[in-house]
């Protein structure tokens, strides 16, 4: 492990996702603690996206944004996260690539199961898309993204888009994405006892998420046997993370269909360790990320 990162991990606080309230309350305060990001070249709005029900957004536009946006998923194992502990992340991003950042605070198993939080997701996208004009969006730029669960949720809206023939999805910004739910991977098999995601905690979550039915495509990415036609992605893996080796097929696969994929591997990091931001590796993965959605939503493509 990195040693600056490992300095932190006594500190990290244990997470418990059959305790849903508990964990949610311990990932709030987690992200209270990290520090302020710069919102002063950021307009930053709350929305609301009608759909049935209404999904509250979270609108980061960098002063100089020229149109490119994506349309970003929090993480927290499906359970955990809102706009609220996203918002350093998001405001981050946003300053970073100079694309809007539309954060979605989509709906929260076990209470909402599979397909609440996809379809929330979808809202969004779609009213972006479909109102670009007004949102000040090239409708011909739209990334989707996300951290974790937030990545495979971001996967699974690509998925759609494609076999609906819309909206158009410029790239897939996939930053440990969780893809599969039958854990058969060497790292989730071996990653028991890793840094504040491990085997155990990833199986709690693909349990609420899926409240008892079986996984297809649009709630585990990876089960899709069809991969060509996604729009290009980048996809960040950390060492010591269950969700390794799964992200690394996906990227292999989606290479496999003609689908253009930048792979950043990152030794000695564990799931989620971008958050120590004082870290010399951390630096380097959130500019690498902001960096890669900056590449892709460059204009003309």
């Amino acid at each position: 492990m990195d040693p600056e990162l490992e300095a932190f991990v006594p500190f990290f606080p244990r997470t418990d996702l059959s305790d849903p309230a508990a964990a949610r309350a311990g990932l709030a305060a987690l992200a209270a603690a990290v520090p302020a990001p710069d919102t002063a070249d950021l307009d930053v709005e709350d929305r609301t996206v009608p759909a049935d029900p209404d999904v509250p957004v979270r609108i980061y536009r960098p002063r100089h944004a020229d149109g490119g946006a994506v349309v970003w998923l929090h993480g927290g194992g499906f359970v955990m996260g809102d706009l609220d502990t996203e918002h350093p992340w998001a405001a981050r991003i946003a300053a970073a690539s100079n694309a809007v950042v539309i954060s979605v605070g989509y709906r929260l198993a076990p209470e909402h199961p599979f397909p609440a939080a996809f379809d929330d997701a979808w809202a969004v996208l779609t009213w972006a898309a479909g109102h670009a004009d007004r949102l000040g969006l090239d409708p011909e730029r739209i990334a989707v993204g996300g951290h974790s669960a937030g990545g495979g949720i971001a996967a699974a809206l690509a998925l759609r888009a494609r076999d609906r023939g819309g909206p158009a999805i410029r790239f897939q910004l996939l930053n440990q994405p969780g893809l599969d739910d039958r854990q058969e991977s060497w790292s989730q098999r071996r990653f028991t006892d890793t840094p504040w995601f491990d085997r155990g905690k990833a199986a709690t979550a693909w349990r609420h998420y899926l409240g008892g039915r079986p996984a297809g495509p649009y709630a585990a990415p990876a089960r899709a046997a069809d991969l060509t036609g996604l729009p290009p992605a980048y996809i960040a893996t950390a060492e010591l993370d269950p969700n390794r080796d799964e992200d690394i097929d996906y990227a292999l696969r989606l290479l496999r269909a003609g689908v253009p994929v930048e792979l950043h591997h990152w030794p000695g990091t564990f799931h989620g360790s971008q958050a120590i931001l004082s870290a010399a590796v951390s630096q380097r993965q959130n500019a690498e990320l902001a960096a890669a959605l900056r590449r892709a939503l460059a204009h003309p493509y």
